[in-house]
């Protein structure tokens, strides 16, 4: 029996599953993780912590998570309180549960491609209608273009992203306030790169006084180096955090994600410490590959979008070859490598001298 002689769903036949390849090579720049790791001192305040939650095990976790979604509202500063900020297991539970709560059938989504793979995939999984938006050709949103489409397809969920995966392209808050006036629904604004924004970029978190149904997904995969944790969270109003909680899984967050998350937000000014690194060394990467007449998008994340190459795959295949692994994904003729450490970073500048 194969997956085709199994009663799914028709709207998931012959779909593929999310995936970045896991290839065992030397340098691996294709998931858009934080390249360095947790220093010793987290190490073992972790350690201890997970030593202090142990002997509680046998019972379940916070449901509710107070603590910790008391801690990320302190980190997110503009006035937040613990009633609105919500955790999940990765930011993918938490679209997960928005689409849930907001969407289903009869309902629809819109985003604006390319963009984050899995926006398209959860809304489909939650039996929701996507629709596709454009960008432009330098991978923006023209504003008036995007309330129109908002305007035409009266969507239940809009997905805004800044900056955008694959592209790294932030939003202007102006783009986000005009669809916030002209959406009846929920908007999503995916901030899950928002750390390594260049300094001045404004969050949409100081949109959200004024804009009860706007929600600003976050993530300790990325900035914070703790991709290992699946930590997601977001930050809306409290009535939004009352819909989510008619959706999610009894005790959803383990006693031990809520540990790591809470020490890790202790040592932030560790983990964070890296994100001017990998700034300058994603700007003198968007440089480099200007220098070689290649097409870069600009970037306000912690990769870049290159290039363009009649045949990626050729070129993808090339850098394997060499022992680098970036990613294959976005329109068809570019490629998105994500920031790695300073030898990383040179190690994916010869592989490319090659394959160019």
């Amino acid at each position: 029996m194969n997956l085709d002689d199994l009663p799914i769903r028709d709207d998931l036949r012959g779909r593929s599953p999310y995936g970045a390849p896991q290839i065992d090579v030397p340098i691996l720049l294709n998931t858009n993780e934080n390249p360095y790791p947790p220093s010793p001192a987290l190490v073992d305040d972790l350690a201890e912590e997970v030593r202090a939650s142990a002997g509680g095990l046998n019972r379940y976790p916070d449901r509710d998570a107070l603590a910790l979604r008391a801690d990320l509202a302190g980190y997110l500063g503009h006035g937040l309180v613990r009633e609105q900020v919500w955790a999940a297991n990765g930011s993918n539970e938490i679209l997960q549960q928005i689409l849930q709560a907001f969407g289903s059938y009869g309902r629809s989504a819109l985003g604006f491609e390319p963009s984050y793979s899995m926006h398209p995939i959860i809304t489909t999984g939650t039996s929701t209608e996507w629709i596709s938006g454009a960008r432009e050709g330098d991978f923006s949103l023209d504003p008036a273009k995007t309330v129109a489409a908002v305007e035409e397809h009266r969507p239940d969920i809009v997905f805004l992203t800044s900056p955008n995966n694959p592209t790294g392209t932030a939003l202007p808050m102006e783009t986000i306030t005009r669809v916030l006036e002209a959406a009846k629904g929920m908007v999503v604004v995916d901030e899950a790169y928002a750390e390594f924004a260049r300094e001045g970029t404004p969050s949409a978190l100081t949109l959200l006084p004024q804009h009860p149904r706007l929600i600003v997904t976050r993530t300790m995969s990325k900035a914070f180096a703790m991709a290992g944790t699946r930590l997601g969270y977001l930050a809306a109003h409290p009535a939004v955090i009352d819909a989510l909680l008619l959706v999610r899984l009894p005790y959803h967050l383990s006693t031990l994600t809520q540990a790591a998350a809470r020490v890790a937000l202790r040592h932030r000014a560790e983990l964070l410490g890296a994100v001017d690194t990998l700034r300058r060394e994603r700007d003198d990467t968007v440089a480099w590959l200007r220098a070689k007449g290649l097409d870069v998008a600009d970037s306000d994340a912690n990769f870049v979008l290159f290039g363009r190459f009649p045949d990626r795959r050729a070129v993808w295949e090339g850098l394997l070859e060499r022992g680098v692994l970036i990613r294959e994904v976005g329109p068809p003729e570019w490629l998105r490598v994500s920031i790695g450490t300073g030898e990383e970073m040179a190690a994916f500048r010869a592989a490319m001298e090659g394959v160019l």
